[in-house]
């Protein structure tokens, strides 16, 4: 099986003009397809994908485009300042339990959201209209009226809920079990979320609100493992996910992620450079493919058959692992690329048929392959940070990049997960930049200035 690296028409593929214009004419978001493409293939122009962006900003760009989750660290002599250290025990901010987040999750995705506010970010208040429930019955969770403004249109959400990491977590279901503002409907933007990991109890935590509420609503369950830690952090999770499964069974589960952006953190932590399929990278390989198959194992043990998947940045997918796996998820986002948003529903898509999908058809097994998150930012804590370039962080851009993505991708078959539900104020005291901007709501649970794309015509 040759390498995708050996492919030299999809690595180079998208540099030496600038940002602004790597997508006009055949590339625009008017020219997305809206019936399915079933033999993706690269379009004419010859550039360099990895090549680094020069930095717009004081913070690392990641050249392969995908999320900015806590363990990276910059690829490239290119970004200005190194980023922050990595940190086992990542310090978060409980906004009110993880329960309360994870059920506010569920409001988002099943059309309504919590109408218990918390203080903070007050100033956005003035911005958005409150969206809550009406409660016919204060003692069913499932006994409610839902905001008509939240459409189901999303295939699906990306969410990290607050509260659920060590080594504090947070999360107690009896603080919001009984609350009169649990969220569920029918009538919702999407009714697929995909979580990162299991620590803090967080997939039996969403699988008893989705029980509680009687939602139609499904769940990519996930393990977070780590590289140097010998497996620890892996059988951690499992033994929480096996008792999870057992407990609620599989039928709002579509399947078990193992790993994110598992070769991308092996590598930056072992001088690896940017090639997924690297030596290096193949010995990261080996170590994740191994907790692939005990997941696999423990699932067959208990007589129960999901898939199990792998989820990375979109340009460092390991042949071997994605070889091994029932389906990928590429962390996909234009903001990082530096692509101008008026052009960011096209780009996502061609990037994301022309590296991953094309990866997938190369295997024997095809995997099924899926965006993990795409989004745009609306805001930064800082002026340094506000703007990729050619486009700022802010609710009217973001409101373009729905405009442009999420109907035109339901209409040609594209799986994704938007990134992200909420606002997240962990993210923000820990890294500032957008990084905790990235929110359909505000952390508050309010709806941001935006309009949820209606996709029903």
């Amino acid at each position: 099986m040759s390498a995708y690296n050996d492919h030299t028409d999809l690595q180079h593929h998208y540099d030496s003009v600038p940002p602004a214009h790597r997508l006009s004419g055949n590339n625009a978001p008017s020219h997305i397809p809206m019936t399915p493409r079933l033999d993706p293939g690269p379009n004419d122009s010859a550039t360099a994908l990895n090549d680094p962006f020069p930095p717009y900003t004081d913070t690392p760009r990641r050249a392969h485009y995908g999320d900015r989750r806590v363990e990276f660290q910059p690829t490239s002599d290119a970004w200005t300042e190194k980023a922050p250290a990595k940190s086992k025990k990542t310090r978060y901010f409980v906004i009110t339990g993880l329960v309360l987040v994870v059920l506010a999750v569920l409001g988002i995705a099943l059309g309504v959201t919590l109408s218990r506010k918390n203080d903070e970010d007050s100033s956005n208040d003035s911005s958005s209209s409150s969206t809550s429930v009406s409660d016919s019955d204060p003692n069913d969770p499932s006994s409610f009226t839902a905001d008509s403004r939240l459409k189901r249109s999303f295939y699906g959400l990306a969410y990290t809920p607050a509260g659920s990491q060590l080594p504090d977590c947070g999360n107690s279901l009896g603080k919001s079990v009984l609350s009169p503002s649990f969220p569920a409907d029918c009538k919702s933007p999407a009714d697929r979320v995909r979580l990162y990991g299991a620590d803090c109890n967080q997939s039996a935590l969403v699988l008893e609100a989705i029980k509680q509420t009687k939602v139609n609503m499904s769940v990519i369950i996930a393990n977070y493992p780590i590289a140097t830690d010998q497996g620890a952090a892996y059988q951690r999770q499992a033994l929480v996910l096996e008792d999870a499964i057992s407990t609620y069974g599989t039928d709002n589960i579509l399947g078990v992620t193992v790993g994110n952006e598992f070769i991308l953190d092996y590598l930056d932590d072992n001088g690896g450079g940017s090639d997924p399929n690297s030596p290096v990278a193949n010995t990261g390989a080996e170590i994740l493919i191994g907790f692939i198959n005990d997941t696999k194992t423990m699932l067959s043990n208990m007589s129960i058959s999901l898939p199990v998947g792998n989820s990375d940045a979109g340009s460092y997918f390991n042949n071997l692992v994605l070889g091994d796996v029932d389906y990928g998820m590429a962390n996909v986002h234009p903001w990082f690329a530096n692509v101008s948003v008026e052009d960011a529903a096209g780009w996502t898509w061609d990037f994301f048929q022309d590296t991953d999908i094309a990866l997938a058809n190369l295997l024997s097994n095809k995997p099924s392959m899926s965006i993990a998150e795409t989004g745009w930012p609306t805001n930064s804590t800082d002026a340094g940070n506000e703007t990729n370039g050619p486009s700022n962080a802010t609710e009217a851009n973001l409101q373009i990049f729905l405009d442009n993505f999420v109907c035109q991708a339901n209409a040609n078959g594209t799986e994704y997960y938007f990134f992200e539900a909420f606002d997240e104020v962990w993210k923000l005291e820990e890294f500032g930049g957008v990084e905790g901007y990235w929110g359909l709501f505000y952390s508050n649970k309010t709806l941001k200035d935006i309009t949820i794309p209606d996709c029903s015509s």
